[in-house]
């Protein structure tokens, strides 16, 4: 699945930060994810408390 810039996403996994998962944030990246970010979108405006975090595809629903 692609997803695209501003996306609504509810993180089901996440291996960078282990409290996102359950949360909903929005996709940053404007294309597909590459080698600089090991194949993982970025997700922001999860909370306050959390920064933008790193998911790969399979740790990701749309919301």
């Amino acid at each position: 699945m692609s997803f695209k810039a501003g996306a609504k996403v509810r993180i089901v996994a996440c291996d960078d930060d282990p409290r996102a998962v359950g949360r909903t944030g929005r996709i940053v990246d404007e294309v597909p994810p590459g080698p600089l970010t090991e194949g993982r979108w970025t997700v922001d405006q999860i909370s306050w408390l959390i920064a933008p975090v790193l998911c790969h595809t399979d740790e990701l629903r749309l919301a």
